[in-house]
């Protein structure tokens, strides 16, 4: 065993609802493969508090790992092939592949292609040549993530099959490393992520919530102040990001804001990627940003004519450089929206985080603000939200919460609620009855739907 693997590697002796998991998983990988799995990994999902769409644009966010999570059993097979199996397989129908026609679709993905996109990222950063091997997987899946629902379970599926091929063929990658990798594994499926859903998922530690910064990724734990829950709650419209282009279009505005800034900045275009990148080149403090914003773009759309004259480019390289592939058909992008929400809500961020750090009687209040401020940015400048997403927070907030937004990409998934530990028991039933209780679909799933969260730990190998 090498020392990175040491550092996942747990043992079963875990709390009871663990065990039931493990003990589901493995009958169902056992009825499947004739055998018992050799060893287990666990990746949980996530909960953003705060720092929205930023990521992908340079910009530190501040999550935690939820309790929830994907939960893989693994071992390896001599049939060449790597056969995968939910145990939710009305949903999540059995897949298999041979390793050499290995193919993701990033037009229309299914559960699976999220296995392979962790699959393929550590084999091919780790040069393994899985070709030559006749070494395949077999694995059984369980996850208790909401699907669709903004809490990272495909982002969790990855880490978890990125960390199984890494242990089953004995390949050598720190936890560090692992992290940034799989944030690469899942733009084999077209999503242009940013990282800080792969990052916490391997990275958490138990009691605490991370702050994550990228280029270099690193992480810093911070306490989160004591009297109040976080509180999840799904609206219950589902939506996959890797299915649609909302969140590549949001990415590919916020690239062609940081060309437009850039070039107002009187900045060399070629030397800045992200929004970061302008603000760090132009000497200017995040939180005047806005003043920056305001001064170079304009509110109205920008056309795709007026980006490519501003920007020098035919219409054919604007395609080919600064879009993505589900994106170039666009011909109007909100730039000043866009970049306006990046810098108002990585200036929150760091608010955010001192808040927590300076824990004071006004802290809960404080953050909670925060929390609301970050909504209307989202629902206004960055037109991630959706109208039950709205009347969701608002219930929230009419129920007790301190402060409530979206978390994850949006357009549909969950809210997250700062409510103070006293109110935690009305403000559930207050939900239930608001908003829960008027509609039948989701009167059914309000048991899983609405849960209080604790900072929980990253991903991890058991064996028995």
């Amino acid at each position: 065993m090498t020392m990175t693997e040491t550092t996942f590697i747990k043992s079963l002796s875990l709390a009871e609802s663990k065990k039931n998991y493990i003990n589901i998983v493995k009958t169902h990988f056992n009825k499947k493969f004739g055998s018992n799995p050799s060893f287990y990994v666990r990746a949980p999902g996530r909960v953003n508090l705060i720092g929205e769409h930023i990521d992908y644009c340079g910009y530190a966010v501040f999550p935690m790992a939820i309790e929830q999570d994907i939960l893989v059993a693994v071992s390896l097979n001599s049939s060449n092939k790597i056969n995968l199996t939910n145990v939710k397989e009305a949903s999540y129908p059995d897949f298999a592949t041979t390793l050499d026609v290995l193919k993701i679709d990033s037009v229309n993905p299914k559960w699976y292609h999220y296995f392979l996109c962790g699959f393929l990222g550590i084999v091919e950063h780790t040069c393994y040549d899985y070709l030559s091997s006749s070494s395949g997987l077999d694995i059984a899946v369980l996850g208790t993530v909401p699907p669709s629902a903004g809490l990272s379970s495909s982002s969790a599926l990855v880490c978890a099959a990125a960390l199984a091929t890494m242990h089953a063929y004995s390949l050598s990658v720190s936890k560090l490393e692992l992290a940034a990798l799989s944030a690469k594994c899942e733009r084999y499926i077209g999503t242009e992520g940013g990282g800080m859903d792969q990052a916490i998922s391997i990275l958490a530690e138990p009691g605490s919530a991370k702050l994550i910064e990228f280029n270099p990724l690193r992480t810093t734990n911070v306490q989160l102040p004591e009297g109040a829950i976080f509180v999840i709650a799904n609206s219950c419209v589902q939506i996959n990001k890797a299915a649609t282009s909302h969140y590549n279009v949001r990415v590919v505005e916020c690239r062609l804001a940081t060309q437009i800034l850039a070039k107002g900045c009187g900045l060399n275009i070629t030397e800045v990627t992200k929004l970061k990148d302008v603000q760090e080149l132009a000497n200017i403090p995040v939180d005047q940003m806005e003043k920056k914003v305001k001064e170079v773009l304009h509110e109205n759309p920008y056309s795709r004519a007026e980006v490519c004259q501003i920007l020098e480019l035919s219409d054919s390289e604007l395609e080919s450089t600064l879009l993505s592939s589900n994106t170039k058909l666009l011909q109007e992008f909100k730039l000043y929206q866009r970049a306006l929400h990046v810098y108002q809500e990585a200036s929150r961020v760091w608010r955010f985080k001192q808040i927590c750090e300076k824990k004071s009687e006004t802290s809960l209040s404080l953050l909670g603000q925060l929390m609301t401020e970050s909504h209307v940015s989202c629902r206004d400048l960055y037109e991630c939200s959706h109208p039950e997403l709205d009347e969701l927070v608002q219930l929230c907030l009419k129920g007790g919460a301190l402060g409530s937004r979206l978390t994850g990409a949006g357009w549909g998934g969950c809210t997250v609620s700062l409510v103070p530990f006293e109110k935690v028991n009305k403000f559930l039933d207050e939900l239930k009855k608001n908003y829960y209780s008027k509609h039948f679909r989701r009167q059914e799933l309000f048991d899983t739907a609405v849960f209080p969260t604790k900072p929980g730990g990253g991903a991890v190998i058991y064996k028995d």
